[in-house]
């Protein structure tokens, strides 16, 4: 089974969007996402708790963890968001850089847009790699 990667600084946002959505339209089979960041803050941001409850989708339990050597291990690819030069690297694996705009204290309506977003790349990436249910 593949792993994928999904990482940002603070591991309360955007991977954790993408992990979210990636774990539900995923074969389970096939693959499976986590999330994790190189600086994690304290909780999911309360916006994208709220937005990802629009589509179904609880990340209320959900605590943001450390990108450690371990969970990195046999990832296949890693996927950072935008985070710039303080993204993580992950010897041996695939690498994607997705550049969006972090979703913490943005109005409701542009977390949405980013959500929005988050899906759409997720559901390309699902489609090129066979992951897709």
């Amino acid at each position: 089974m593949d792993t994928v990667i999904f990482a940002c600084v603070h591991n309360a946002g955007r991977s954790q969007m993408a992990a979210a959505f990636f774990n539900a339209l995923v074969a389970p089979e096939r693959a499976r996402a986590v999330s994790a960041g190189t600086r994690p803050g304290e909780r999911v941001h309360p916006e994208v708790v709220a937005a990802m409850a629009e589509v179904g989708l609880d990340l209320s339990e959900v605590r943001p963890r450390l990108l450690t050597d371990e969970l990195a291990r046999d990832a296949r690819w890693l996927v950072t968001m935008g985070c710039g030069e303080v993204c993580p690297h992950v010897p041996g694996s695939r690498r994607d850089d997705w550049p969006l705009e972090d979703p913490k204290g943005q109005p409701v309506e542009r977390v949405r847009e980013i959500r929005d977003e988050v899906r759409a790349r997720v559901v390309t990436l699902l489609q090129r790699e066979g992951w897709a249910r």
